[in-house]
């Protein structure tokens, strides 16, 4: 009797991120890449290491960014993918709790 040196094994994990995205829905918000004019944008979901905004426009995988969120202080960033209207970005730096708290309660 033949036996397998294969073992079957759990699917992989769709959502892989360390922190929990919330949804949002913040209209006014900017992203600028480098060498750019500021672009208006959506805000769709947020963490405190990254968010996920609606732009029309597209960016390279790894472009440096900044970007505003109701009219806040300029963050810095990277984008980690564009699609489909939508860009993936990751934050130099965790964003401030109270800053984050601001964003997550705010409807605008």
């Amino acid at each position: 009797m033949a036996t397998s040196a294969y073992r079957k094994v759990a699917p992989a994990k769709l959502e892989q991120r360390g922190a929990v995205r919330h949804p949002v829905v913040i209209k006014r918000a900017s992203v600028r890449g480098h060498g750019r004019q500021p672009l208006d944008a959506e805000l769709d979901d947020l963490s405190v290491y990254g968010c996920r905004i609606a732009v029309d426009s597209l960016f390279k995988t790894g472009e440096r960014l900044w970007l505003r969120f109701a009219g806040g202080k300029a963050i810095a960033a990277n984008a980690v993918w564009c699609e489909d209207g939508k860009l993936g970005c990751r934050f130099d730096e965790p964003l401030d709790r109270d800053l984050f708290r601001s964003l997550t309660l705010v409807f605008d």
